[in-house]
């Protein structure tokens, strides 16, 4: 090894040991900012951490990069801030700040990925004229996250149409549309009736009703004026960001939750969006291709209440009529539990396997129609009268991102676990609890607390009282072990995070009996185990199995039990180390467990674990036997 080699393993080590505390938590965003890179380079970049690692392609219910890898993307919404006025529509203040979240974002929340909320109000204040100086500050708070390795694909976000659509005093808000748009429509005054949940609004109020359908018939050119900013703004991105930060960038979210507001005579869920939600997507596409963004998916979503859980809130869709849509669209969706949120439909809180059904769903709607897909909005209030629920849905949530199978059933039949399924939580808003947001511009209603957006509540992060971000949920929860990039294809995946709904540890995928050994190892830590069938990169390397190691798990304390070795304290990564560690592109201080594996069309078997301070080889090789007559019976 050269001594240039030797000087940047220990320039790594050094990082590690300088941000990772006693229990393994990193320091502070702020203390880490700047070890973020510039221009575009990655700092902690390995041999295959380039572009190719970046590129991605949907195809067959997977994300796959150009070294063959199936890819994972997990993270968060930047954020609610953009659906405000305070900061001009941007997600942040500043760019500082945006440094400062997306260090936290990686370090904290384990996040890989952001969908990042843009504003048309903010885009295009008058008609016709796209405002640059938006989009260059949009574009300054961009970079931040892809400069910290992390992938963006930017969101048009809106929803209830338009604030401007909202009287000075109104209970609600909205946001998307500029003010030129509810203007030029002449629409009714705005009443929501008797509307608990400000979601109603989409269903019972007039004036959202018809804007809405107004957009998507393009009653006065509104849609086209529409199409014509995206495409600016994806030309101003493709433009201004480097060539490395434009290949972290996965892909545009056209639209967000869309609904028809009203249907024609004989229409329905399913016609309207093929008959008029597909034709908009396939001009966004086109004007994605005009801008220069060719080679990237658009990530498009069904009608909002497609896939909902509350009988008399679902409509039929999710694109059924669509056909093929890798690679050049990506199957989007949201889901949230109504019956939870309504605090009536669902009186308990959220166990073992409540959402497997929902998810695997949306994994079949992906694989029917050829393609990845990604759930890039859930999540649950974090305060208020069903606030108790959230420890319990958010584990639940997870856990069917990453299994299609309850935990009970997991160990007796792991390949009915399906894709791991890529995600982005609603939200992540370093504001939180601190905003100054003047309601529809009303100097007499100054939102303060939560989101600061129609009374919700459910951004992961806020800032302490020093301005560091810290999590407002359980970090073990958040922070969690995924295989970001598998080399191959991934048989099944589970991961047992121990989150705490208040004192009582949430363990809801024990151990089997039949494996004695594999339970003492694991004891009452987390563990995560993959399978996976290896495949070499299309030019012949092999870059390796990549999955996110959470803060809670140190790297002299974490222990890896595979067919392709056994190790505690997984050493620093070399081309020749079966199983290594290091950190995660983008000077972070996140960390990665490496596992490269020598073959192709091999079964191979990881179990990651923190559950053991110092186990014996004994321990080990007895895991080890096990888990390996439990792989061959069960694949």
């Amino acid at each position: 090894m050269s001594n240039s080699v030797v000087r940047r393993l220990i320039g790594v080590l050094a990082l590690l040991a300088g941000f990772v505390t006693s229990a393994g938590a990193p320091s502070s965003a702020a203390d880490m900012a700047d070890t973020a890179g510039a221009a575009g380079t990655l700092t902690d970049a390995l041999w295959f951490d380039g572009p190719a690692a970046a590129t991605l392609t949907a195809a067959d219910g997977r994300f796959i990069d150009a070294l063959g890898r199936e890819v994972v993307l997990r993270g968060y919404n930047v954020s609610g801030e953009t659906k405000l006025e305070e900061n001009g529509g941007l997600p942040f203040a500043s760019a500082a700040d945006a440094r400062k979240s997306a260090i936290a974002l990686r370090a904290l929340g384990g996040g890989n990925t952001v969908r990042f909320l843009l504003s048309w109000a903010h885009a295009e204040p008058v008609r016709g004229e796209v405002d640059t100086a938006y989009l260059a500050a949009a574009t300054d708070q961009m970079r931040a996250f892809l400069d910290a390795g992390i992938r963006v694909f930017p969101d048009f976000h809106q929803d209830l149409h338009s604030r401007y659509l909202f009287d000075e005093d109104s209970w609600y808000t909205g946001d998307g549309a500029p003010k030129w748009v509810v203007d030029a429509g002449d629409y009714p005054d705005e009443f929501c009736g008797i509307c608990l949940f400000w979601g109603q609004n989409i269903t019972q109020n007039e004036a959202v009703k018809q804007a809405s359908y107004d957009f998507w018939h393009s009653a006065r050119g509104v849609q086209d004026a529409f199409l014509d900013t995206a495409q600016t703004t994806m030309t101003y991105l493709a433009g201004h960001l480097t060539a490395d930060q434009f290949a972290r960038v996965a892909g545009f979210d056209p639209y967000n939750e869309p609904h028809a507001g009203t249907y024609d005579s004989g229409q329905t869920s399913r016609t309207w969006e093929r008959d008029v939600l597909w034709p908009f997507y396939e001009k966004f596409r086109a004007r994605m291709d005009k801008a220069g963004w060719q080679n990237k998916p658009a990530f498009v979503e069904p009608n909002l209440f497609w896939n909902a859980n509350l009988a008399f809130q679902k409509q039929e869709g999710g694109l059924l009529d669509a056909g093929t849509l890798g690679p050049r669209y990506v199957f989007n969706t949201h889901f949230y539990d109504q019956k939870a949120i309504s605090g009536v439909f669902m009186p308990g809180k959220a166990g073992d396997g409540q959402y497997a059904t929902d998810f695997a769903t949306v994994r079949d709607r992906a694989t029917a129609t050829s393609t990845a897909a990604v759930v890039s909005e859930f999540g649950h209030p974090l305060s208020g009268a069903v606030s108790d629920k959230a420890p319990t849905v958010l584990k639940a949530m997870y856990q069917a991102l990453d299994s299609r199978l309850p935990g009970a059933d997991w160990w007796s039949s792991p390949t009915e676990s399906g894709a791991v399924l890529s995600g982005t939580q609603w939200q992540w808003d370093i504001y939180n609890g601190r905003h100054h947001e003047l309601m529809n511009g009303n100097p007499d209603k100054v939102q303060t607390e939560g989101d600061a957006w129609n009374d919700e509540d459910l951004s992961a992060v806020h800032l302490d009282d020093s301005g560091r971000a810290e999590l407002r949920q359980d970090a073990r929860l958040l922070d969690r072990l995924y295989p970001s990039a598998t080399a191959g294809r991934t048989v099944a995946f589970t991961y047992e995070d121990r989150s705490r709904d208040g004192s009582t540890t949430l363990a809801w995928n024990p151990v089997p009996d039949s494996l004695p050994h594999v339970a003492e190892l694991v004891g009452s830590g987390q563990y995560g185990l993959l399978l996976w069938r290896s495949e070499p990169s299309p030019d012949g390397t092999r870059a390796p199995t990549e999955l996110h190691l959470p803060a809670s798990f140190p790297t002299s304390t974490t222990t890896i039990v595979s067919d392709l070795g056994t190790v505690t304290g997984p050493p620093a990564y070399t081309e020749s180390a079966p199983i290594a560690v290091a950190p995660e592109p983008g000077g972070t201080g996140s960390r990665r467990l490496l596992i490269t594996a020598p073959d192709s069309g091999t079964l191979h078997y990881a179990l990651v674990t923190n559950g053991a301070t110092a186990p014996p080889a004994a321990l080990l090789s007895a895991a080890r036997s096990e888990l390996a007559s439990w792989a061959a019976a069960h694949t």
